[in-house]
């Protein structure tokens, strides 16, 4: 392997046949080079997965009413089901070894107004919990705390657009008053949120304030709620099944109706989804390495023409007294190295194609920053030089075998 005298020759074998070379690690380079890239993009698609569902808490329980899908009990199908405070304080009492956080959530939109300036946004009346749920990033003054919901103070938080587009850059919104709908709000703080501008164009209040405003009512539109990371994916599944047994026989809905109730489950959409991202790219790597394999097949059939070509030389090799063994190590050494520089061609190509993509198809083909990591890089230098050995070995065992008679009368 570290002889000179091989190495050298094996130079000026390369040297005399710069085509066969090229074509020989053109078939690997392509193979390595597309390997990477489709590897890279599948690690892209995974990112743009957990950015998407990392934007929220992942142990988020999200429950809507709906419309009964069939009579039960005397109550006639489409009976609307109505969510209210109580629904809260029961499932505080009652899941209380599961839960964590738990909030109601009154969602509706209206006009804000301050000064000469007006716009229409969504508004969630809510519980402090709900701003670590959505992961709120408070960026001047507070949230909304327990002393709001028990005073049922008009006070609100904005988004950095909401602030924006009534306020200026200049103007700090906190401590001013906003008109809401027609009543006068104390704007407590100003918040950002990473899942984008739909998010910072929220106004948040207290879950009490809105609904002393109508008229007293204790109707909510849906409850959000936290549990303990601790019991774990199977935990939350049989939470999930246990909560929507509940919350069914409260509200009077038949065990199979599946349109009375919502239930959303953050950590089962994003296991769904992960898993569909692991197979997806899977079936990107078992393409990539399917490809690797045809390039690598391709240099093994250049090989035994290589082999074919230098049968004489290699019968008076071994009519001088070489071994098959140094034959055969003088190709699979002349293969390895083709292989093992091509190889890192088409890598060094492939990582820098996935460095130039960065976020440009995030939007397209939600592809966040593909890559290939350290242990892909080591796994495909030992890919590569099994490969060349596999690609080499084969034509060099049937030289070694030639008796160097036939292989001198060789044309």
């Amino acid at each position: 392997m570290f002889s000179r005298d091989r190495w050298q020759e094996i130079f000026q074998t390369i040297g005399k046949n710069k085509l066969r070379t090229f074509l020989s690690g053109f078939t690997v380079a392509l193979g390595i080079f597309i390997f990477t890239v489709l590897y890279g993009m599948g690690n892209g698609l995974k990112n743009s997965f957990n950015e998407f569902f990392m934007g929220e808490a992942t142990n988020t329980f999200s429950i809507n009413p709906g419309r009964t899908s069939e009579p039960y009990k005397g109550f006639k199908k489409g009976r609307a089901i109505e969510f209210r405070n109580d629904d809260i304080d029961d499932i505080k009492k009652d899941f209380a070894l599961y839960l964590d956080e738990i909030t109601p959530v009154i969602s509706f939109s209206a006009t804000a107004r301050y000064r000469g300036e007006s716009n229409s946004y969504s508004i969630n009346a809510i519980a402090p919990p709900y701003g670590d749920m959505q992961k709120t990033i408070i960026m001047k003054g507070r949230y909304v705390n327990a002393h709001d919901m028990a005073g049922f103070a008009k006070n609100i938080v904005i988004g950095r657009l909401v602030e924006v587009d009534l306020f200026g850059h200049s103007e700090s919104a906190v401590g001013k008053y906003l008109d809401v709908g027609g009543v006068m709000y104390r704007v407590v703080g100003v918040f950002q949120d990473d899942d984008g501008d739909n998010e910072e164009r929220m106004i948040y209040m207290p879950y009490t304030t809105r609904q002393m405003l109508d008229q007293g009512t204790d109707k909510i539109n849906e409850i959000m709620l936290t549990y303990n990371t601790d019991i774990g994916y199977a935990g939350a599944m049989a939470f999930d099944l246990s909560l929507q047994k509940y919350l069914k026989a409260k509200h009077n809905i038949a065990p199979d109706d599946q349109n009375a109730i919502y239930l959303r489950n953050m950590a089962d959409i994003v296991q769904r989804n992960m898993m569909f991202a692991n197979i997806l790219q899977l079936v990107v790597v078992f393409v990539g390495i399917g490809t690797l394999i045809a390039g690598v097949i391709g240099i093994s059939n250049i090989m035994v023409f290589v082999v074919k070509e230098r049968t004489k030389e290699l019968g008076i090799r071994k009519a001088l007294g070489a071994t098959p063994a140094s034959v055969i190590g003088l190709v699979l050494q002349e293969s390895i190295f083709i292989t093992t520089i091509a190889g890192y061609v088409g890598l060094v190509l492939g990582m820098g194609i996935l460095s130039l993509m960065g976020d440009r198809f995030k939007e397209d083909y939600f592809i966040s920053n593909p890559g290939v990591g350290l242990n892909i890089v080591i796994m495909a230098t030992l890919i590569l030089v099994f490969f060349g050995v596999l690609a080499g070995y084969v034509p060099a065992r049937k030289a070694a075998n030639v008796k160097p008679i036939v292989a001198l009368r060789d044309e």
